[in-house]
């Protein structure tokens, strides 16, 4: 994509960057020669516009504060030609997952499934023939760990497939029985794997053949609600569990927890904390992540579950606080008082608490679209989110601008571009997504040899939480005087350490006085901005360029 290459630099070669606080690395128009032909502009040059002094030792904690990359395999990367993603295209991404800096990996559903989102499982103790193996899922663990990442899967507790072998085994048993017996568990345990009724309940109730009997499916006639009440599913998802941790994995994405039992976030909770205390005690260290599609409020009551995460809907989505305060529409100010709320709350229900933030996810629309391709504010969105508390999640494709349409949820699911030029390991998709849907960015390989790309940024912003344990884990304090409008200063403290993220979510270069003794002698530590500006501090002034965030210590 020549012309946003080209647009890039233009916007880089405008500022003659000055000394970066150590008085090292200038900029001078040498750097900027031939900016009229962007294809000509070696890395090296490149490298020179996008001058930055401050790269600090990496500080990686071993604990279960990560950065997470959530890979749909199906579409990340194809090993055998058969246009479908597999495990060994993870193994074979792996590199490239620790050299953005992420340390662990939510991969969507990869047991047998009929669909092609896999959210539909027959078989909870395999991995889907699309995918691979077994084989090859023991050597993803292997080859992930020996890199620091650590892997969580999806774990659908909510729903089965209608294919899954206690299902049907139920489903037949209730064809062949008398009208008005009632079931025998002894005969067929199986019937109570699942909500089975005599009558429909509601429009989530379909009926089983042409027999008296009717199950729940609150998502689809496909996925039957499980009975999660039934200590004998609890038993089959213990061992199943089991299963999975024995292997070497680090933790589970629960999917749906909110429709255990609908409009019953208490017996949900209790769910999560009975599941959660079975499978920390096979391995302390173990994470969960769970998916309460709710309110703020909800969540709350959510966490009295004792379990580590829940994802942080609030910050979200084309409404969310990330993508509103990425295109100036909800104040930097108001941002960073959301996340001090957001911290007061959840802390004083469960101090162990691990927020999960993220932008976007396969159920969405992706980032590009929601922010209308416009790479400033997808870099915003990136920093405002890589300096938030907890563990980010970031979704296969965003750090390129990979694109979706619609609601079809295909078309958010679409093809990983790893080149624009060589299109080895690219997959084909999902039969039904609607093609010629193109990204208005280009892919992996070229966007890594731009230093102004959207992917360069990402990589950046991670390695600050990577430099800074304080960004994830410490205590935010705002100081009230210093968030004004799109300005806005908190501090964070981890332990004996205090940093200040200070915010500029403006279109303008603004200049902020760092006249509060919670930042007194404060120095920059590192930098986010769009395409090469230096942040520049001088005395007691921090000179903010547009839409940048900057790290003090």
């Amino acid at each position: 994509m020549k012309y946003r290459k080209l647009w890039s630099m233009l916007l880089a070669a405008s500022f003659i960057l000055c000394s970066c606080g150590n008085d090292s690395g200038q900029t001078t128009q040498e750097n900027i020669e031939s900016i009229e032909n962007a294809e000509s502009i070696s890395a090296d040059e490149q490298e020179a516009v996008f001058t930055y002094d401050y790269e600090q030792r990496l500080n990686v904690i071993d604990d279960n504060y990560r950065n997470y990359y959530e890979i749909f395999v199906y579409s990340f990367y194809d090993t055998d030609g058969d246009g479908i993603g597999d495990l060994n295209g993870v193994i074979e991404k792996l590199d490239y997952v620790q050299e953005m800096g992420f340390n662990g990996i939510w991969l969507m559903p990869i047991m047998p499934s009929p669909t092609y989102h896999k959210y539909d499982v027959t078989n909870y103790c395999d991995i889907s023939a699309e995918y691979g193996s077994l084989e090859d899922f023991q050597r993803l663990l292997e080859e992930s760990h020996k890199r620091g990442i650590r892997v969580v899967i999806d774990f659908v507790m909510n729903h089965s497939s209608s294919g899954h072998p206690w299902f049907v085994e139920a489903c037949n048993y209730l064809k062949e029985l008398p009208e008005g017996t009632e079931p025998d568990l002894e005969k067929c345990p199986y019937v109570d794997y699942y909500h089975f009724a005599r009558e429909q309940v509601n429009s989530s109730y379909y009926r089983v053949g042409a027999s008296e009997w009717y199950y729940e499916g609150v998502f689809v006639s496909e996925m039957p609600d499980l009975n999660l009440s039934s200590e004998a599913v609890k038993e089959e998802f213990r061992n199943i569990a089991k299963f999975w941790i024995d292997m070497g994995v680090d933790g589970f994405r629960m999917d749906a927890v909110a429709h255990f039992e609908e409009s019953d976030t208490s017996y949900n909770a209790q769910v999560l904390n009975e599941f959660f205390g079975y499978c920390t005690s096979l391995n302390p260290d173990f994470y969960m992540v769970s998916e309460a599609w709710v309110n703020d409020t909800m969540i709350a009551q959510y966490y009295e579950s004792k379990t580590p995460s829940f994802f942080n809907f609030g910050v979200a989505s084309a409404e969310g606080k990330l993508v509103k305060a990425a295109r100036g529409k909800y104040k930097a100010a108001s941002f960073v008082k959301a996340m001090l709320s957001y911290q007061d709350t959840l802390s004083a229900i469960y101090d162990g608490y691990i927020d999960a933030p993220f932008i976007a996810n396969h159920d969405m629309a992706r980032v590009s679209n929601m922010l209308r391709n416009d790479a400033n504010d997808m870099k915003m969105a990136c920093g405002l989110l890589m300096t938030m508390n907890g563990s980010p999640y970031v979704y296969y494709g965003e750090e390129i601008g990979l694109p979706s349409s619609g609601t079809k949820d295909e078309n958010k699911r679409l093809p990983m571009i790893w080149s624009d030029k060589d299109t080895t390991g690219t997959t084909k998709g999902p039969k039904n997504a609607d093609y010629g849907i193109t990204s208005s960015f280009a892919g992996v390989e070229e966007q890594m040899a731009d230093a102004g790309s959207i992917l360069n940024y990402y990589k950046r912003a991670v390695r600050l939480r990577n430099e800074n344990p304080e960004i994830a884990r410490g205590e935010i304090q705002v100081i009230e005087a210093l968030c004004i409008e799109h300005q806005a200063v908190i501090t964070k403290t981890y332990e004996d350490s205090t940093i200040a993220i200070v915010y500029n979510t403006s279109d303008e270069t603004i200049e902020v006085v760092l006249n509060d003794a919670a930042v007194e002698g404060m120095t920059i530590r590192g930098y986010l901005t769009l395409n090469g500006e230096v942040v520049e501090l001088n005395d007691d002034k921090l000179m903010m360029p547009a839409q940048s965030i900057c790290i003090l210590k």
